[in-house]
């Protein structure tokens, strides 16, 4: 991020980096303004405040939260928290700023809102070797993520691209289904096989001490499998036949 002026009507700034943002999104007043209705859960739109700052912001209450038979009610605020946390862990900065706190409908995730680029034509920059891509098709094995939609993906004008919605992440049964199927079966990059050295390090030591707030010691355990495996291999997974590969609808 880099620092934009205060609006002039309220006197508030954007945060400046995401160290601010996550301050922000942990001690601002929310201020809700609208709901997601193509959302699957409850998903509510809006402002977080300080006497300083103002951002964008989505809310997703736990409460909200629909029923799936093969997620433990109730937990898909921590999955996306724990998805962030691997996120910050990588450096690849692929999920926005977010957090678990109280909010107008009791706890849920808050995340900062990240405006994707109008311009650019989604069905065909998925399909692009953008490196942002690349190393979230790695971020999404090692999390596991079983809805990584077209959707979901949100490049922006400053060519950083942003990942969202990962509610059902971290199962312990193989469940990847994703678009980015694109180096599947490739030579993981140099760079990626360095990220997943450091993150098998963080996973024994304080981040997997901060997931263990959010995610079962056997789905914390499976993450750590699979930052191995992949480091074994060395490759892009391959879809395994045994789960859809692809998301429905797929954007």
């Amino acid at each position: 991020m880099t620092e934009r002026p205060a609006d002039p009507a309220t006197g508030l700034r954007p945060p400046a980096d995401d160290a601010e943002a996550r301050a922000l999104l942990l001690d601002g007043e929310i201020d809700l303004e609208g709901r997601m209705l193509d959302a699957s859960n409850v998903t509510l739109v809006g402002y977080v405040r300080t006497d300083e700052l103002e951002a964008e912001c989505v809310y997703k209450p736990v409460a909200g939260e629909r029923p799936l038979w093969d997620f433990p009610d109730g937990t898909l605020a921590g999955r996306e928290v724990s998805a962030a946390l691997i996120s910050e862990a990588t450096g690849w900065r692929v999920v926005p700023p977010t957090v678990l706190r109280d909010g107008p409908f009791g706890p849920g995730m808050v995340q900062l809102w990240v405006d994707g680029d109008p311009d650019v034509d989604l069905t065909a920059f998925v399909r692009s070797d953008h490196p942002g891509l690349r190393r979230m098709a790695v971020f999404d094995a090692v999390v596991n993520n079983a809805d990584r939609k077209g959707g979901h993906i949100i490049p922006t004008s400053a060519g950083h691209v942003y990942g969202v919605d990962h509610g059902i992440c971290f199962s312990v049964d193989p469940k990847l289904r994703t678009l980015l199927w694109r180096w599947a079966g490739k030579p993981l990059p140099t760079e990626a096989l360095e990220v997943l050295e450091k993150l098998t390090g963080d996973l024994l030591g304080d981040l997997g001490e901060q997931l263990h707030e959010h995610l079962t010691r056997r789905e914390v355990r499976r993450t750590q499998q699979r930052v191995a495996e992949l480091l074994r291999t060395g490759r892009h997974p391959q879809p395994s036949g045994d789960w859809p590969a692809l998301p429905w609808p797929p954007f």
